[in-house]
Order: structure tokens, then sequence, then C-alpha cells
């Protein structure tokens, strides 16, 4: 018995110090400081949790991590684990560089915890799990109660038209515009959502790869969208705003309207009363839909890690009920459990409108085509330059929808042929 029990203690302490030695490389890529000290106090719980393990986190600044990453790959420095944005998982997991998350999820206890909308979006390429989400910025519209109540409007506006009337209404206030109109980086969110929207359905493609872009209902709300701006219903110079623009444009009270994911709430919330804002659901197009992108950011695995056990150990810390809501409330992400709802860090009304819309069946969360290899470029350059000229006057409406649907098509047709 004696003997038993001596060989239970060493296999026992064997298992905890198995990987002792063993550093893991976790690399992130969605960096500010707060999030950094975030991550790092989970990671710091993941060390605890297994003597000997060091894991050495390398934080790139966004505005230069897509590149800055393609060149540490390229070199061969390759990390164990990763936070991994939506519009890169198809161009790592079609190259094969991603591991299949798929058994560990097989096993693990939380998985059933986890929304289906986590676990169909972490499969969205070769619907297999190369990705595990963390969290999901859907946007929603944050509206300034003041301003609204200052321009004679009851309630925030529940359909386009009504939008439109209400941005009239605002901009005719000295100094207050509408809407906070993001024509800078980042900016292609809003004009897919308003066009998809008017459009009444959020199909990028018709069967042989056509782009809709310029089809009658997108090419409509490319033109709602440009309207807007020419009409005076934004600030002049949001032509050039990117997300911190938007943002303080709103909490400054320039403009009323900002269509934004749960992370803008975090400085909002600082600077406003919470009394004097709200966010409601996007208003809807003449169909009586909506169509708010959804984007997340997960962590994936490399195929090349020598440690994948100890790997998918950290991703579950990081993943994990306690370390996942840590997170989310730092980096203002909607969580990937079922139960967050009922916590009460989002059971306020600040975060009502998000909810709301995923339960309403006629707002339909909209993923981006991010498995277009060639979408990043689109997103980033093409759709900021070209819709930029719409606004200016460069080009109409209707060059903007063609030049977008030839991109697109091109794009499409491609992948379908690579299929």
């Amino acid at each position: 018995m004696k003997r038993l029990i001596t060989a239970a203690l060493f296999i026992a302490m064997m298992a905890g110090t198995a990987f002792a030695g063993t550093t893991l490389k976790l690399v992130e890529v969605i960096t500010s400081p707060e999030r950094t000290e975030t991550l790092k106090s989970i990671v710091a719980k993941f060390e605890a949790e297994n003597p000997g393990t060091k894991v050495d986190i390398i934080s790139l600044p966004w505005n230069e991590a897509f590149q800055k990453f393609a060149t540490m790959v390229s070199a061969g420095d390759i990390p164990d684990v990763m936070e991994m944005p939506d519009t890169w998982v198809s161009l790592y997991g079609n190259n094969g560089m991603l591991e299949s998350l798929e058994p560990y999820l097989a096993k693990w206890d939380h998985t059933k915890e986890l929304t289906p909308r986590a676990l169909e979006l972490g499969r969205y390429v070769k619907n297999t799990a190369y990705m595990l989400p963390y969290g999901f910025y859907l946007r929603a519209m944050f509206y300034n109660k003041k301003i609204l109540k200052d321009a004679g409007i009851a309630e925030p506006p529940k359909t386009m038209d009504e939008f439109v009337k209400a941005s009239e209404a605002i901009s005719k206030l000295p100094g207050k515009y509408g809407y906070c109109m993001r024509g800078g980086p980042g900016g292609l969110n809003g004009w897919m959502i308003f066009a998809a929207s008017m459009a009444g359905e959020n199909k990028y493609f018709k069967d042989d790869g056509t782009s809709t872009m310029n089809s009658p209902g997108w090419a409509k709300g490319i033109e709602w969208m440009v309207d807007l701006y020419k009409k005076g219903y934004a600030p002049k110079d949001s032509v050039n705003w990117g997300f911190n623009e938007v943002v303080a444009g709103f909490y400054s009270g320039t403009c009323a309207f900002l269509d934004q994911d749960p992370d803008a709430l975090i400085a909002v919330a600082e600077r406003m009363n919470k009394d004097d804002f709200g966010v409601a659901p996007l208003p809807k197009g003449p169909d009586g839909k909506s169509f708010p992108t959804i984007g997340y950011g997960g962590w994936s695995m490399f195929s090349s890690s020598q440690n994948k056990d100890l790997s998918w150990k950290l991703i579950a810390t990081l993943e994990g009920p306690e370390g996942n809501l840590t997170w989310n409330k730092k980096i203002g992400a909607l969580p990937a459990y079922t139960a967050a709802e009922k916590d009460p860090f989002y059971a306020g009304d600040q975060f009502k409108g998000w909810f709301q819309e995923l339960a309403d069946k006629n707002t339909v969360p909209t993923v981006m085509p991010t498995y277009l290899e060639e979408f990043a470029f689109f997103k980033d350059s093409l759709a900021i330059k070209t819709s930029q000229q719409a606004m200016l006057g460069d080009i109409s409406a209707k060059d903007l929808a063609d030049q977008w649907a030839d991109y697109l098509t091109k794009a499409q047709q491609k992948f379908l042929t690579k299929k």
C-alpha cells in the first residue's frame, strides 16, 4: 500500500512538472496598454497553475500588426498561440498554418457553454475551428439624449427614413450634426450595414461570384450614405475620421448618432454621464431588417507549435469563463458565453441595444467576406479611397458601387475557381 501511495504521489508530481522549463510564445495584435496588462494578469494565473512554464508575450501595435506579423512568419519566428483577428483567419487557416482545435473542443468542459455564434464563427474557414472567438464586436447605435431632446426628437430612430429626418433636424442646431460618419480607416462597416439594410439582404455575391454591390438595393444604400455626408448631416471633416475621431465626435456632443461596437463604450462612459446617452438597435431598412456587421477576435494555435497540449491549456485559460469575462470587460467586446447577459456588468441599459439586436430575428448579425484573401486590401485601402472620393464629389455613388462590385467579383470568382 505504501508503495502504491508513493507511486501515486510521484505520478502527480511528474504531471505538475511535465512542462517545467517550457516557454510558450503568445502574440497579441489588437494592442493597447490596458489590454496587455489584462492579458498578463490572466497569463500569470496560467503560469501559476503550470509551475516552471513561462509565457513570452509579444505585443504588436495594431496599425502595423499585419505587416510585422507577416515578417515574423516569413522569418520562421512563429508563435504557439496568437490573438487572431477575424480578417486574418482565412490567410493562415487556408495555408495550413493553424492547428484544428476540434479535438480539444470535443473534450473541453466549457464548450457547451459557449454561444452557438462563437462556435459558428470559429469554424468560418473550412468548417474547422482554427480559432476560438473570445468576443464579438457587434454594431449598434449610440445616441445622445440631450441633443435629441433639443431637436424635438422623442426617441432614437427605428428606421433609416427616421434616421435621415432626425439627422436633418439635429444638423439645424448650431454646431451639431446627426451622424458621426467614419470616412477614414475602418469605415467600411457603416457602408456595408446601411447598404445591406437598404437592400433587405446580406448576400454579397450571386452564385456565379458576381458581386451584389451595384445591384439596385445595395447601390441605393451606398448612395444613401453619400447623401448623408453631402447634405451636411455629418461633420465636414468626418470624411477622414477613424475610430478615435468618431468616438470623440460623439462624446464631445458634435454629433448625435454613432454606429459602433461595444469597445467604444469604454471611452464614451468615461466622458459622459450614463443618463445622457443610450445604445439602441441600428435602424432598419425598407424591408424591416437591419444587418449590423459582427467582427470578432479569438485565440489560435499554430500547427508548428512543439507544445500543442500546453498551448491548448493556455487557450483554455484565456477562453475559460473567468478569463473570458475578465478579458472582455476590459476590451469592450461581448463575451463568448451564453451566461454573460446575466452578469451584472452587462445587465445595465448601456448594453441593452446589443442584446436586443442579438435577440431580434429581423436583426441579422453579418460577417463581411473576410474569407477572401483580397479583402484586407479592399477594406483597408480601396474602400477608404473610393468612398472618400464619392463623399467629396470626385466620383458618383454609382461609380463607387461599380468599382466595389468589380473588385469583389474578381476576388470571389478567383476564390470559387480554387474550390
